[in-house]
């Protein structure tokens, strides 16, 4: 007999309501910027979401009757209770604001002569107030559905009314969108006109009425083709101006695989983007002159400089070049040298798992003979940061000019290695602006996944096109294959373009370029210049990538607090304008910060968070910072073998998990810790690279973590005179963190080797450094060296002789410096080989002294000592 199984009855309870706070944070900012900030709005939206709307994975809704359909009905229906009279009036100033503000009504009002009278029904109602500028509505929402509840006829001929009072100087943009608005239909010449007006409006800085005009333009065209282009067009604008998911629903109408992928780079998947990016390069583009082409469209979402009526990018004048009639001549030829030197030289150490120096040479001369064409290409001008490099403030003279080092002879190229454009090889193929774009644009996605294959491929590609890439970009894979000498003449190069008022694409190229020479003076000033020219311009997308960049110059110069606030502004913006890649890299830089501050609770869920997302998109670039954040908390906390583990780690992640350029970045981080633990070995390899680069680039900063990290690896005495060194390098550098840091270690080594005086005064000047950057646990470790050197800070003590009256004495009353720095430790918890790492001294030394505490506080466990010094704690904060 076979008994009959019941399945369990299914669990038949619907999920919980999807709500605004239950959003992944970026949909949830960027739900509230769709709403105008409504709340009623909101609830309206967030439940007719697609689950993967709702993750962040497709664009929100952009029309209105998406967005809020309960809310505008209830809108609709208080408009419609009004009388005709003045749903006309309310009909006519809100053509006037939506969805372009045009501010005409007055004019239109007084035109033809119209009764105003009629207001004072919605003014009753609540509606709208009538003031001396004009109408003001409740809100949006009443704004919208004013102008919806009008008929077509009477909607076109108050359009036509705008049209004809909007006279004035700069009005043409705001005329031409009536007249396309009151069209009945398609139109060649309003076509013409509206792209005309969005030209205009775009070189105005206003991109939102750009991006209505081209959209409108594309609604009125009968050509498909020219269609597509005004759709892309109109991305680009919604784009530029913050509005991301209005743009990838444009750039999806528009059917254009490169505008597609350049989007890609700040909100999808950067592998991908990199493929269809290099895809398209590949494949042969419309010719120039057919409207712009892609390239044009493509280029301009990134931030380049807007293409001429030929589809060739032109870089203006002002882009941080210098002035008079040579400048693009001087520029041009600035970075022409460069490109020579760097195709001459060869790598005299190659890095690990790159070609040899043999394998590089037709490479190289092929980079030679490209150098010669730059002037002759307006494509590869306009991409390519050009200017003589600046002298960085503080740097020695052999940094700030090149060609007074010692490193001339092998630095200078030959006359034959850079020949003139007359005698550059004509058989060579032309770049054309299309492929240079999308070159430029797939080698920033391959080094955001930290893929140096990929770079190697798009370089390949670029020479059979005979693109070169730009000097940032180009420095970044020459530095990634060990090509240090080639990577800082490439860097200096593209670095000296960041002048005022420039171009935001160059002057964000040239803060990179900086921060890799490790010049944060001269980042934090080009990526500031960066986000205020992208602003004027209206270019809010290229704004928050400008602030991405500025972290890492608050991070080394020492100033959390103030780049914790500028980056946690930029993430809002980031996540409003749909730009997910950037946010990532955002909340990666947030979780630096915090390990600075010793918030360990925020620096894990940041991290968290950034690595999260950056697996799931494969950029290695915010997945390797949030791994350094990581470890750096464990270093600054003492906890030396994790921080190792995390470093160690970040060294074997691939491409898409970590990033060789934040892994060289924490070398110094890696060797200190590496050296608590006994693994000196890699610890070395690791150093003798980072100094190579710091040679090549000679930077005071970087040449004084590598001294710091020779004394680290040196033994006893030896290292006295290493950190002294490091400390002369750090007055001419910028990274005042790190020298509190070096300071730090010094005063310990000085405590070691029994030189009191002088760790004291060194570990008193580490701890006011730590307390001013408002790093807690970093000044604690100051504080236990000040104790165990003898010295203990007032703070520390709590001011026990003067409050302590009446009271059982204080274990530290009963115990030494060293003893008192030891119980603490292990009433935290710390076994004693874990004391013996952080101290530098042997298990047995720590437990000679935890039995002289014992027998001087008369306890038998560490159990009785957490209640003693707990209870001394407490007894030291009463009044």
């Amino acid at each position: 007999m076979v008994t009959p199984v019941n399945p369990p009855p299914l669990d038949r309870t619907p999920p919980p309501p999807r709500t605004l706070s239950s959003l992944p944070e970026g949909v949830r900012v960027r739900v509230l910027r769709a709403v105008h900030g409504d709340p009623r709005a909101a609830a309206d939206l967030v439940p007719l979401l697609t689950e993967r709307q709702a993750a962040g994975h497709d664009p929100l809704p952009t029309e209105p009757a998406e967005l809020a359909p309960a809310l505008l009905r209830t809108r609709r229906a208080e408009i419609q209770a009004l009388p005709d009279d003045t749903r006309l009036l309310l009909l006519l100033a809100a053509a006037d604001q939506y969805p372009v503000p045009t501010h005409a009504f007055l004019r239109a009002v007084t035109a033809v002569r119209l009764d105003t009278r009629p207001l004072e029904a919605a003014e009753a109602t609540g509606i709208a107030q009538a003031t001396t500028g004009g109408v003001v509505f409740r809100d949006v929402w009443t704004t919208v559905a004013a102008y919806e509840t009008g008929s077509p006829a009477d909607r076109r001929e108050v359009h036509r009314l705008l049209a004809r009072v909007l006279r004035g100087d700069g009005e043409a943009p705001g005329r031409s969108w009536h007249r396309g608005a009151g069209a009945l239909g398609p139109s060649a010449r309003l076509t013409a006109e509206l792209r005309a007006a969005a030209e205009q409006a775009r070189d105005a800085g206003r991109l939102p009425l750009a991006r209505a005009l081209a959209e409108h333009a594309a609604a009125l065209c009968l050509d498909p083709r020219e269609r597509s282009r005004l759709l892309a067009r109109a991305a680009v604008h919604a784009w530029q101006s913050g509005d991301g998911d209005r743009a990838r629903r444009l750039a999806a109408a528009g059917h254009d695989e490169a505008l597609t992928g350049v989007l890609a780079l700040r909100a999808g998947n950067a592998s991908e983007a990199f493929d269809a990016l290099l895809a398209a390069a590949r494949t042969p583009g419309e010719p120039a002159g057919a409207g712009g082409g892609q390239s044009a469209v493509a280029a301009q979402a990134s931030g380049d400089p807007e293409p001429n009526s030929d589809g060739l990018h032109v870089s203006p004048a002002s882009a941080g070049a210098p002035d008079g009639p040579h400048a693009t001549r001087g520029a041009t030829s600035a970075q022409e040298h460069a490109f020579a030197r760097a195709a001459v030289r060869r790598p005299s150490v190659p890095a690990p798992g790159t070609d040899s120096p043999e394998s590089a040479r037709p490479a190289a001369r092929a980079a030679s003979g490209r150098a010669a064409d730059l002037s002759s290409s307006p494509a590869v001008a306009a991409h390519v940061p050009a200017a003589s490099p600046a002298p960085r403030p503080g740097a020695s003279p052999r940094a700030a000019d090149p060609s007074a080092s010692a490193r001339t002879p092998r630095r200078s190229a030959s006359p034959r290695s850079a020949p003139s454009p007359a005698s550059a090889d004509t058989s060579r193929p032309s770049a054309s602006p299309r492929a240079a774009h999308l070159l430029t644009r797939a080698t920033e996605a391959a080094i955001y996944t930290g893929d140096l294959r990929r770079c190697r491929e798009a370089g390949q590609v670029a020479e059979v096109l005979g693109v070169v890439s730009p000097g940032t970009l180009g420095g970044l894979v020459a530095a990634f294959e060990g090509r240090y000498e080639d990577a800082r003449d490439l860097l200096m190069a593209a670095a000296g373009r960041c002048g005022p008022g420039g171009d935001p694409t160059l002057l964000l190229h040239a803060g990179i370029a900086a921060l890799l020479l490790g010049d944060h003076t001269l980042a934090a000033t080009a990526t500031l210049r960066a986000a205020t020219s992208a602003r004027a311009r209206g270019a809010t997308a290229t704004a928050v990538q400008a602030m991405e960049f500025r972290a890492y110059a608050d991070f080394w110069t020492g100033r959390p607090r103030a780049g914790e606030a500028a980056a946690t502004e930029a993430l809002a913006q980031a996540y409003a304008t749909g730009q997910d890649n950037g946010a990532c890299h955002l909340q990666a830089a947030l979780a630096m910060f915090a390990a600075i501050t010793g918030d360990a609770e925020l620096c894990r869920e940041r991290a968290a968070a950034a690595r999260s997302y950056a697996l799931g998109r494969g950029l290695g670039l915010p997945a390797a910072l949030a791994q350094w954040a990581l470890a750096f908390l464990d270093l600054g906390n003492g906890r030396f073998p994790a921080a190792a583990a995390r470093l160690r780690a970040l060294a074997g992640f691939g491409p898409g998990h970590g990033h060789r350029a934040i892994r060289h970045l924490a070398t110094p981080h890696y060797v200190e810790a590496a050296v608590r633990t006994g693994d000196t070995r890699v610890a070395r390899a690791a150093h003798t690279d980072y100094h190579r680069w710091a040679s090549a680039v000679d930077s005071p900063d970087d040449l004084a973590l590598s001294a710091r990290c020779r004394a680290l690896l040196a033994p006893g005495a030896e290292a006295v005179e290493h950190y002294r060194t490091a400390l002369d390098l750090h007055a001419r550098g910028t990274r005042d963190f790190e020298r509190a840091r070096t300071e730090l270690l010094f005063g310990a080594a000085l405590r070691r080797l029994r030189h009191r005086t002088e760790a004291r005064d060194r570990l008193h000047s580490a701890l006011a450094a730590f307390e001013q950057f408002g790093a807690p646990h970093c000044a604690e470790q100051a504080r236990a060296e000040l104790r165990a050197v003898g010295a203990p800070d007032a703070s520390a003590r709590g001011g026990s002789d003067a409050s302590s009256g009446g009271r059982a004495a204080d274990p530290a009353d009963r115990l030494t410096a060293q003893q008192l720095l030891i119980a603490r430790m292990a009433a935290e918890g710390a076994t004693n080989r874990e004391i013996a790492v952080r101290l530098a001294l042997s298990p047995r030394t720590i437990d000679h002294h935890l039995r002289g505490v014992f027998t001087r506080l008369g306890i038998r466990s560490r159990i009785e000592l957490v209640r003693l010094l707990g209870e001394a704690e407490r007894d030291r904060g009463r009044p």
